[in-house]
């Protein structure tokens, strides 16, 4: 993960005043305005500068009301010494009838200095506080010498923001630096452009290197929760907390404090709907610490360390008791699974999970109170109430009574219930005492009356056969504390989803067939919603009745419509990787990218294509490549092994195998995609069965001036595809453009392994398991061939317009080699296993991701650190062996590189001093989590580390054979 920091946006500009002496008067006009805003969902305040015979110019906004704004009251004063501090209050219309007042902010003003400084105009938009500290500074264009005028009070003491500009027109409608003024008086704003790529930098994604950019972050590792009046839906992504509004699908903001994965989010519920603005909650995380939030700011209110990684947190008594003040409890207590780490490494059957009790008001763990310890941390699942709490281990479930005054060391009361199958999920009843439970099976187990002769004894003398003796308990195993146990069976696997509605009357369940299912809790009747396209993993209910969220394993939450049990909303993130039958694992490509709009195209386990934005962190578009449902695993009938797009994003080619059944029926397709009027929208334009009679296809690669493609196979041919537009002919009917084979060649009838088209589209290259063949893709005539490597040729590319060619070899004898076209032979080679190549268009450089040896020095060290490092990125100008830059980074197997030819305009202003890189790199891991940063910049990243490449160069004759033996940092 890469952390970026805070850029600030500057204060609007005002024009310079046209009185010569001193600073002019500048009347402020205050106007309630209301300003429907689609991505913060605000309604503000504008502050407008007025002056007679200038412009009028929105100076400032104020924000923090969500309903029109209907009163604005300035506070006067009576001394003209101090108008130069403005208060005030205002008043709107809020939901549920509510009126909220703000009062106290410092609206402030901005003052004007004219000064002439070689011919042109300097001046100064200075906000001011209401500190009663004066001076000033003045940074004069001419020279970068600062001068001093009395009368401007200091920014850097009174919190205001300040900018300078030198004959340049003023900037408008700019918010002002969120850091710039003191809490109370004007809390943070956020700023959201239509550019979420923008915002993200605002809102400080950008540390130390300003034009880094990361994303794809999981929205599914744990289960979201939604705000008191159901408008907006809190989702751990990755290190951060990202708030969607259910009304749009759109990100507003985050919540940003935790340094690892967020693993719960507690929103603090209220009793009264008109406290609904209320807007709390608490987060925990794997970096050891909890955080309490003020979500509509947002602002970090506390920061509490437990110091070991915590997997689940509930906190019982903000269900139980509603708060409707900022007041906190005076006793507050969260239970937590945290993991041993003492015991992580000791030996396979350690019990590494444990059940603690953390006191939130005194930030330390209970001491001596350990309520459970099981294999591995384990996921809490709590009643809504805050009543009981419970875990699921193996074939058992734990059951705790939370006492209604929870002290320090209060006794909390257990009970266990027994199962002859591992369960996976539960889920507690909201007013009766009903427990339901999923196990791998399929089967969904509901106890009735469950502890009701534990939980109801005071001091836990009477036996429960005792209770029970006499008493007819169907379904109820051993001495389990319940009154009844029912099963229920309608899924053929492990049941991922269990809920019940917020009216007790039906249980929601889901698994890994992507099919929810509402059971009607009297009858066992049921209803689904099917099709939803991907496995269940979490249930989330709304305090809106009608209104419920489905997270889903392909990385989307869908927002529901429970009375008519319809998808309203997707929230979807970049889709999750997925397994492969194994013959296919090693032929399936990974990541293909459209270079010019910043888009990675991503297959996905139902059968589609993901374009996916890396500089706005949103899907595109999806491109449903087979129209087939989602299938399980074990049922999976078709294997999209292949794509490639064209170099402008137009065109794109799909290859995939429907798998033969008892070794008959298997099948080979080839299809061509012309894009429509969306960015990343295909529709079909030819379907081509069997293109290569029985065999394979290994690669696709497309012309980059032409409408011409190749496909090579591993059955030992290659052919060239053509495009044919709309043409009609005299006596012709008018034919549909389509693509056809326009020649085929061959080398020695050995496997094509790879294929790719030089810059220019004069020469193309293919690859006959260990030799590189050169053709010329017009006359379908081979040119020249290239010597030998040590495994097949996986992959090659033409490094930009130069005269070189790289090749990637895997298996036991992986290397990198670059391939002079002049001179027929290598030019240089690593032996190392490179996961990944990218090639500038324009210039002669190029990256490689290789995985880094288990064997290397560097990972028998114990630096947790390195050892989570197994990859390294290296960046070559073709011409030198020796890499210009060397970065390590994890989660390299499965991961892949592309340099973006992105356009300066969506980048940010600040990128390297102004000036837009001639590429950014994105490298993409295996876990699909991506970070763009400037290659080539001198500042160093997060990701980089300072390192040195230990290397034996070995001179053979003109070549140079180099082995990375190993990496490690320094």
């Amino acid at each position: 993960m890469v952390c970026l920091s805070n850029l600030h946006p500057s204060t609007h500009g005002l024009p310079p005043s046209s009185s010569a002496h001193g600073l002019p008067p500048s009347p402020l006009l205050l106007s309630s305005v209301t300003c429907s805003d689609r991505w913060t969902d605000q309604v503000t305040l504008s502050i407008t500068y007025f002056s007679i015979g200038i412009i009028v110019l929105q100076m400032t906004e104020l924000k923090g009301h969500t309903m029109l704004v209907t009163s604005v009251i300035v506070v006067p004063v009576s001394n003209p010494a101090n108008s130069s501090s403005y208060r005030g209050c205002t008043q709107a219309l809020e939901s549920e009838g509510d009126s909220r007042i703000e009062q106290g902010f410092a609206v402030g003003m901005f003052e004007v200095v004219s000064k002439a400084v070689g011919g042109r105009g300097v001046f100064i938009s200075q906000r001011f506080g209401d500190t009663p500290d004066i001076r000033t500074k003045v940074d004069e264009a001419a020279g970068g010498r600062r001068g001093v005028l009395e009368g401007v009070p200091d920014p850097l003491r009174s919190g205001c923001a300040v900018e300078h500009e030198t004959g340049s027109p003023p900037r408008q409608n700019q918010p002002s630096s969120p850091a710039a003024a003191p809490r109370r008086q004007a809390p943070p704003a956020l700023h959201v452009s239509h550019s979420s790529c923008d915002r993200r930098r605002e809102e400080g994604e950008v540390e130390g290197d300003r034009g880094m950019i990361r994303g794809g972050e999981s929205f599914v590792s744990s289960p979201p929760a939604f705000s008191n009046d159901g408008k907006k839906l809190l989702v751990c992504t990755g290190n951060t907390v990202s708030i969607f509004s259910t009304s749009t699908g759109m990100q507003t903001t985050e919540l940003k404090a935790h340094t690892a994965l967020v693993t719960s989010v507690v929103v603090v519920p209220v009793s009264n709907p008109a406290s609904k603005i209320l807007c709390y909650c608490w987060t925990s995380s794997l970096d050891g610490t909890i955080c309490y939030w003020d979500f509509s700011l947002p602002e970090l209110m506390k920061k509490l360390d437990a110091q070991i990684p915590i997997f689940s947190m509930v906190i019982p008594t903000v269900l139980g008791t509603p708060v409707e003040t900022n007041e906190k409890p005076s006793s507050l207590f969260a239970y937590v699974s945290i993991e041993d780490i003492n015991k992580r490494d000791s030996h396979s059957k350690a019990l590494c999970g444990q059940i603690r009790k953390f006191n939130l008001t005194t930030s330390n763990l209970t001491a001596g109170v350990t309520l459970a310890k099981t294999r591995q941390p384990e996921f809490i699942t709590i009643s809504s109430g805050g009543k009981f709490f419970g875990i699921r281990n193996k074939c058992k479930l734990h059951i705790w009574k939370v006492p209604v005054n929870d002290l320090e060391h209060a006794v909390l009361k257990r009970i266990i219930l027994h199962h002859t199958k591992n369960l996976t999920v539960l889920a507690f009843h909201p007013t009766e005492r009903i427990i339901a439970a999923g196990d791998v099976t399929g089967r969904i187990l509901i106890w009735g009356g469950f502890g009701k002769v534990t939980f109801s004894q005071s001091d836990g003398s009477m036996n429960i056969r005792e209770m029970n003796k006499g008493e007819e308990r169907p379904g109820v195993r051993g001495d389990d504390d319940a009154d009844s146990c029912s099963t229920w069976h309608w899924h053929p696997a492990e049941v991922k989803v269990l809920s019940f509605s917020s009216d007790g009357a039906y249980l929601y369940s889901g698994g890994k067939e992507g099919v929810l299912v509402v059971w009607q809790l009297d009858t066992g009747k049921k209803k689904f919603l099917p099709r939803i396209g991907s496995p269940l993993l979490y249930f989330t209910d709304s305090p809106d009745p009608s209104l419920s969220s489905i997270s889903c394993a392909d990385n989307q939450i869908h927002l529901l419509r429970m009375s008519s049990m319809e998808i309203l909303k997707s929230i979807a993130g970049i889709k999750l990787p997925f397994s492969f039958p194994e013959i296919y694992e090693g032929l399936c490509s990974g990541f293909v990218f459209d270079h010019t709009a910043g888009l990675v195209a991503i297959r996905t386990e139902n059968y589609c294509i993901q374009f996916y934005s890396l500089l706005d962190n949103c899907e595109v578009s999806e491109v449903q490549v087979c129209e087939r449902n989602h299938q399980p695993d074990d049922d999976v009938t078709v294997v999209v092994t292949l794509m490639a797009l064209s170099i402008d994003g137009s065109k794109m080619s799909t290859a995939e195998v429907k798998l033969s059944e008892e070794g008959i029926g298997g099948l080979v397709c080839l299809k061509f995609w012309a894009s429509g009027p969306q960015s990343g929208g295909f529709t079909l334009s030819t379907i081509i069965y069997e293109p290569h009679r029985d065999a394979g296809i290994s690669a696709l690669a497309f012309h980059p001036t032409r409408h011409m493609a190749v496909s090579s196979s591993y059955g030992g041919d290659f052919k060239i595809w053509v495009c044919n537009y709309n043409v009609q002919q005299k006596d012709q009917m008018l034919q549909k453009s389509g693509w056809r084979c326009h020649s085929v060649g061959s080398y020695k009838n050995k496997p094509m392994t790879a294929a790719t088209f030089s810059a220019d589209g004069s020469v193309l290259a293919v690859a006959a398991e260990t030799v590189v063949t050169l053709w010329d893709p017009e006359k379908n005539v081979l040119v020249a061939t290239i010597g030998e490597t040590l495994s097949p040729i996986s992959t090659l590319s033409f490094v930009g317009k130069s005269e070189y060619l790289v090749s990637v070899s895997r298996g036991s004898k992986p290397q990198l080699s670059v391939w002079s076209m002049s001179k027929l032979s290598v030019f240089w080679s690593y032996k190392l296993h490179a996961e990944a190549v990218a090639c500038t268009i324009d210039s002669s450089s190029f990256a490689v991701l290789a995985l880094v040896p288990k064997s290397s020095k560097g990972m028998e060290s114990n630096d947790t650190t390195w050892q989570a490092q197994d990859g390294v990125i290296l960046l070559f100008n073709v011409g030198n062996p020796v890499p210009l830059a060397t970065w390590f980074v994890e989660k390299a197997k499965g991961g892949g590189l592309a340099f973006l030819q992105v356009d300066p305009s969506s980048l940010n202003e600040k990128i390297s001093d102004g000036i837009a890189p001639p590429a950014m790199l994105a490298y993409i891991n295996g876990d699909h989590e991506y970070v763009i940063f400037d290659a080539y910049s001198r500042e160093d990243h997060k990701i980089r580390a300072n390192c040195q490449s230990l290397v034996t160069l070995e001179e053979t004759g003109g070549p140079f054979t180099l082995s990375i033996l190993p990496l490690f940092l320094w």
